[in-house]
């Protein structure tokens, strides 16, 4: 290998460039910034919405190198066409192109160790990252590369050093992620022309990607190397599940080499096809460039630092890479069916849609409504081939991942906007389909109104997301005048009230129809999605006004507020990594929170919103690669900053409100799609001005804290006056937005007090509501209760096993069944433990090891103990030498969530507590490395044995696999219920 300086030249004519920077929008944009810290995106060239995302890759299996690439690394491996951009899982990174000099090798190699492989040094000095292009020098080889796109296709060139050994390597192999291959695939049609196809299973696990790859140049020779064998034939077919490929060129000093690659999802032959006509690179480079000023300049910022402009506008670009083209060129297309299909309209891809509901969707709907119109045509068309509207949409899967069904509020807000160019009834039914599916925990909403946390996990999530969900249902089946679903979705949207705890003031999770205790506000549990309480308590967009009332009234929710953003930042609970960006217990690295500063304004104190947006916007954003303070998320986290740099944010999609905040610039203009503008001026405006003193809308008073975007889509001109202290604009009731749901008032599931959910001797249990008025009806014979059933006035004594069923009636309207179970156990038994469990998963406490209450193949229920990195050891004390004649113990594996099998389990009897007899080694048949999750018993059956105490072990694997991703960390072992016969 070549192993030189950086060339001078190229810094120079970066740095020139630089200096030459213009005022047009595209100027401002450095794809760097994020890629920083955990930011998670990618450098490279893309287009708006584009199929191809052509960027360096520097890592793989990383969490913080899930896009690909990272900025503390040092080396790069090559040029891949396919990246996420800001994701919390890693995937893509598909086709990979690295061109060498000198010895072929066609590994990768080692970060450490860059001479083990293929893999060459970089500088950032030599790097430069655009809109719609990348440049950079590799160190090893002494070659510049430059990286542009078309909609479809990438194109590469490589500016080579004199050499008779100049190569390009094509490493199918490798990826982002370790994903499973499928299968390989390529083909060397002649001396400038390559084929091939690469099918894989990872986080979308039936990804297809077809490549044409067409050099400027013919190479003089060329290799295939399958599986370790080296094949050299023309037009040969090759696949495996291990395939790379170079060839090789001859060069003079500073020679470009240029190769263009088209990708498909459907065939080698429309990866041609999407190849394109240009075929020149600077005119590839200028069209994409183009592209960017087009879209970017429908914002158009005045005032404000470099810094602030440069922040803005790379945040703009991360809000429009996202989702991405996934038909051809001739309209080819593989659907949710598995198929391949043909449609006049244009199929996308990657649709982050628990995170991109919140704002990046609505900032499309106000500078591209064409855009959205497509993107909901194309979730229409994954309902119809796969059955219900995307979650998490990817490469044409679903992973599930996340949670609820975002793409509803996505449609809805749309409708509402008049977007609708698409089946209005098909996305009823689509949305009624997701709503109606019994899946991740909606079969235990229907049936109780809300998720219990003791039969799915993050059960306080989705009981809220799925409450605002269901809002978008009722809202648009009442625009369409279908009044029975209406009624039906209204009455689900307020199933969060059935998780309130008045007491506390925060939504809680319940197990056996009680607030699950001890509560920690500030833990991170599996009762939530990537959040603790405090970062899920003001998830109410919908009816801000109810959520207002059940902590209090108006002067509770801002003190309630006031704690969020102002109390002790420390969280407790298990550690998540997406939980960034702190500001007391508000985080703005993940999205449950976005909307929260937003919510002063529905109290009547904007004032108190604006100093906490201008603290997010000055001190979470910069315009620094780790500019980003969490995950990019598919433009979520960037299309908050624009719209708040704005002055405005959606807090509840659907609603067509748009609340004011407090702007960064001194003027915006929104240049609409209708031919009309928006501008918003913001005299006065400094560093410290950040409070609004009045606002002029077309010369007129407006002394609303919010607007409609009716009113945004007729153009005109907001001024806002700015001042350095809070004034009363926006204060008054009338001035304040409205979110209320004031009909089909629904009944409050009642709960239940106790100790605990077993007793020996008797246990006396309450009955409570949260509404003091409401009369509680119970029974204890399995029947659903009326108003015919026994009325609840004081605890109930219970004296054996028993299932409490209680309704409440609120204005003669009754709630859904609460339901109890209490065991009566065996008296005198004890359980000690040696080695603590997690506070995470405690399955209510040492006893739950002995309350015949078994965890079903889901830990995030509650009902199982886990053990980080250490063994389960537990003695159970029986009260008295008894005649035992079976001991068993249950154990859980779910490997992707780093909890195994002990690799052997071993019973013990003793007389004193001291002297124990192993009466048993048990070693499981589990496969370790097995996909679902599985449950298994230890069991062993004694004759004619007498004893007191028992002791149950269990030996951890102690750390994850190598072949594991979790490689080298502690790995967790689950226990739950000791039998002892």
């Amino acid at each position: 290998m070549m192993r030189k300086t950086s060339s001078w030249i190229f810094v120079l004519a970066l740095f020139l460039g630089a200096c030459s920077s213009n005022n047009d929008a595209v100027d401002y944009v450095d794809s760097l910034i994020g890629t920083d810290a955990h930011g998670h995106t990618y450098p490279g060239a893309a287009l708006p919405f584009g199929m191809v995302q052509l960027s360096p890759d520097t890592r793989k299996d990383s969490w913080d190198g899930c896009s690909g690439y990272h900025y503390s690394d040092s080396t790069i491996m090559g040029f891949s066409h396919t990246h996420l951009s800001g994701t919390g899982v890693g995937d893509y990174g598909d086709i990979r192109l690295m061109p060498t000099v000198g010895e072929v090798q066609l590994f990768p190699g080692d970060e450490q160790n860059p001479e083990s492989g293929y893999r060459s040094r970089f500088t950032h000095q030599t790097e430069k990252a655009s809109s719609g292009y990348y440049a950079v020098y590799l160190e090893d080889y002494d070659i510049d590369v430059e990286l542009t796109v078309d909609e479809r296709s990438g194109m590469h060139k490589y500016i080579f050093p004199k050499s008779d050994q100049a190569n390009v390597i094509i490493d199918l192999t490798e990826a982002v992620t370790s994903d499973k291959i499928n299968d390989l695939g390529i083909k060397v049609i002649d001396d400038r022309h390559i084929v091939g196809y690469r099918k894989t299973s990872g986080w979308a696990s039936d990804q297809r990607i077809y490549f044409y790859l067409e050099f400027s140049k013919a190479f003089k020779d060329f290799r295939i190397l399958s599986e370790g064998e080296k094949l050299h034939n023309l037009n040969q077919d090759v696949s495996s599940k291990d395939l790379k490929a170079y060839v090789q060129f001859e060069t003079e000093n500073k020679e470009a080499i240029y190769s263009r690659v088209g990708i498909s999802s459907v065939s080698i032959e429309n990866a041609k096809l999407n190849l394109g006509a240009a075929s020149e690179f600077e005119t590839v480079k200028a069209k994409a460039r183009k592209s960017w000023e087009d879209q970017l300049s429908r914002i158009q910022v005045k005032g404000g630092t470099d810094a602030q402009k440069t922040t803005f506008y790379t945040a703009l670009y991360h809000s429009l890479l996202n989702p991405n083209l996934f038909s051809d060129l001739n309209g080819d297309y593989r659907g949710h069916d598995g198929k391949n299909h043909n449609s006049d309209h244009k199929q996308y891809t990657v649709f982050s849609l628990w995170d991109t509901f919140r704002a990046m969707h609505p900032l499309f709907t106000i500078i591209d409504q064409k855009r959205t119109n497509e993107f909901i045509v194309s979730m229409l068309d994954m309902y119809e081939k796969g059955g219900l509207l995307p979650v998490w949409e990817l490469a044409g899967n679903e992973t599930n991942c996340m949670i609820g069904y975002h793409s509803i509020p996505v449609i809805y807000d749309a409708y509402k906007k008049g977007i609708r160019g698409f089946d209005a009834e098909k996305a009823l039914e689509a949305m009624m389909a997701s709503a109606h599916a019994d899946q991740f925990g909606l079969k235990f909403l229907k049936e109780e109104g809300y998720i219990p946390a003791g039969k799915e996990g993050e059960s306080v999530s989705k009981t809220l997301e799925y409450a605002y969900d269901d809002w978008c249902i009722a809202m648009m089946a009442k625009d369409m005048g279908k009044m029975e679903i209406y009624e039906e979705f209204i009455e689900r949207a307020q199933y969060y009230k059935n998780i309130f705890d008045a007491e506390t003031g925060f939504m809680r999770g319940k197990i056996n129809g009680s607030f699950v205790s001890p509560f920690d506000p500030t833990q991170v549990n599996f009762m939530l999605t990537e959040a603790n309480s405090w970062q899920y308590n003001f998830f109410v967009p919908h009816d801000v006004s109810g959520l207002m009332k059940l902590l209090g009234g108006e002067e509770a929710f801002i003190k309630k507020l006031d704690e969020l953003f102002n109390t002790d930042a420390e969280l407790s609970g298990r550690h998540q990594s997406d939980i960034t960006g702190l500001i007391g217990q508000y985080a703005h690295g993940n999205e449950p929170s976005h909307h929260m500063a937003y919510l002063y304004n529905y109290a009547g104190e904007p004032a108190k919103g604006a100093k906490v947006l201008r603290k997010i916007m000055d001190d979470l954003y910069t315009d620094q690669p780790d500019g980003l303070c969490g995950n990019e998320d598919c433009g979520q986290m960037s299309a908050w900053y624009v719209l708040s740099a704005l002055g405005f944010y959606p807090v509840c999609p659907g609603d067509n409100q748009y609340i004011i905040g407090t702007p960064l610039f001194d003027e915006v203009s929104l240049n609409l799609e209708n031919g009309k503008t928006l501008k918003i001026k913001a005299e006065k405006l400094s560093d410290k001005n950040i409070y609004i003193q009045s606002v002029k809308l077309n010369g007129k008073d407006y002394t609303k804290s919010y607007f409609t975007h009716e009113m945004l889509m007729n153009g005109g001109e907001f001024i806002y006056v700015m001042g350095v202290e809070p004034s009363d604009w926006g204060t008054k009731i009338v001035d304040r937005p409205q979110s209320s749901i004031h009909e089909n008032l629904i009944s409050v599931v009642p709960f239940f007090n106790s100790e605990s959910r077993t007793f020996t001797d008797q246990m006396e249990v309450q009955i409570e509501s949260l509404n003091p008025h409401s009369e509680i009806y119970f029974t204890l014979n399995g029947k659903a209760p009326d108003h015919s059933s026994k009325k609840y006035g004081k605890p109930i004594v219970l004296n054996k096993t028993a299932t409490i069923k209680a309704v409440t009636y609120t204005d003669g309207v009754a709630s859904k069944v609460a339901t109890a179970e209490y065991n009566k156990i065996p008296g005198g038994r004890k359980v000690q433990i040696k080695n603590a469990y997690s506070n995470q998963y405690t399955a209510g406490g040492d006893i739950a090891l002995l309350d015949y209450i078994r965890g079903g193949e889901n830990f995030r229920t509650g009902a199982w103990q886990g053990y980080y990195g250490v063994d389960f050891e537990a003695v159970v004390d029986l009260g008295s030498n008894q005649k035992v004649h079976e001991i068993s113990a249950g154990f859980l594996q779910e490997q992707k969530s780093w909890i195994w099998m002990p690799e052997y389990v071993e019973f013990f009897i003793s007389d004193d507590g001291e002297n124990f007899k192993r009466v048993s080694r048990i070693k499981h048949d589990v496969d370790p490395k097995a996909e679902k999750a599985l449950v298994k018993e230890y069991r062993k059956n004694l004759l004619n044995t007498r004893t007191r105490f028992v002791k149950v072990f269990a030996k951890s694997i102690g750390v994850c696999p190598e072949w594991h991703v979790g490689a080298g960390n502690k790995a967790w072992v689950f226990v739950d219920e000791i039998t002892i016969k």
